[in-house]
């Protein structure tokens, strides 16, 4: 009878040793998120307190949830999270999809090197600055000499001032995002085609499916795992608006529909130095993120088997 081989634990010193020079590559990225990730939670124990400079996190007198009370009694709490939802639901509808059928629709074209300079040309925007963008959108939809303008005069119209209309703000702020994230977005797909076994669509060929059947039939199904998985991760961002951007967009015409809870913290928090009430409304905001998260991940192990976690 042949003897199972008993398996030895292998001391950590060992393993530290054998693999230094990987855990040397790993280690900026691992003190990366100590230090500007998990570090700054401990700093979430001012959203109860009202927190003082002076007297530091330690002296500063505790106040429970009256910061997250003073928040929910304000006037422009329902204002905030609307839109702030409203400006991420719409970003994810209309934007999420924009990636998917660009990576489908491009993995059919043939000649490859129509298909790298389609993709390269896609990439680009991404890296422009945030700051590049908005001031590109200015030029353009100018009330006095924007080329849109231009064009709207020229039909028989009268000149619209977009950056001052509070219903077109959001429109504008997604369909930005669009044009500048959805080629980069689309690296992930194009990844997970490349991986979809040939013979599939060998088989398909043989059964006389023709280029949108073997796209709806086998590429979506393939890549339906990492569509969920994504999916999850940006519903998590549903109550989450960077305020770079929306800060260099809009202006007090526009508060009515542009003004978010990640602008409103900017300033409380830091144009008004009330540490406590900023962190509170952040906190909260990270709280629903997580929920969102969890039920979304909940929901697609139940339907689908696929889930983040």
């Amino acid at each position: 009878m042949a003897k199972n081989k008993i398996e030895k634990k292998i001391p950590v010193r060992k393993l530290i040793k054998r693999d230094r020079y990987l855990l040397l590559m790993v280690a900026p990225c691992v003190l990366y998120f100590l230090l500007f990730h998990y570090a700054p939670m401990v700093w979430n124990i001012v959203a109860f307190q009202d927190y003082n400079v002076r007297k530091g996190i330690f002296g500063s007198s505790w106040v429970g949830l009256e910061n997250f009370k003073r928040f929910f009694e304000s006037p422009y709490a329902f204002r905030l999270i609307r839109n702030t939802f409203l400006l991420s639901f719409m970003d994810l509808l209309m934007g999420f999809p924009v990636p998917i059928l660009f990576a489908l629709l491009l993995n059919e074209v043939k000649r490859k090197w129509v298909k790298r300079t389609v993709q390269t040309f896609s990439y680009l925007p991404h890296f422009i600055s945030v700051v590049v963008v908005v001031g590109m959108m200015k030029i353009f939809l100018s009330p006095t000499d924007g080329i849109v303008n231009l064009a709207i005069q020229a039909l028989g119209g009268s000149a619209v001032n977009f950056f001052s209309e509070a219903k077109i703000f959001r429109w504008l702020y997604v369909f930005s995002n669009i044009w500048q994230n959805f080629g980069w977005d689309s690296i992930i797909y194009f990844a997970a085609i490349s991986g979809v076994n040939p013979e599939l669509y060998e088989a398909a060929i043989v059964d006389g499916a023709g280029r949108w059947k073997k796209m709806f039939f086998i590429t979506l199904p393939c890549i339906a795992p990492t569509i969920i998985v994504l999916l999850i991760m940006r519903i998590g961002w549903l109550l989450s608006v960077g305020f770079e951007k929306i800060i260099l967009m809009y202006n007090e015409a526009t508060y009515e529909t542009a003004d978010v809870i990640s602008t409103y913290v900017y300033r409380v928090g830091l144009l008004n130095s009330d540490f406590s009430y900023g962190t509170a409304i952040g906190l909260f905001n990270c709280v629903v993120s997580l929920v969102l998260i969890i039920l979304a991940n909940g929901l697609s192990r139940k339907f689908s088997d696929t889930s983040l976690f």
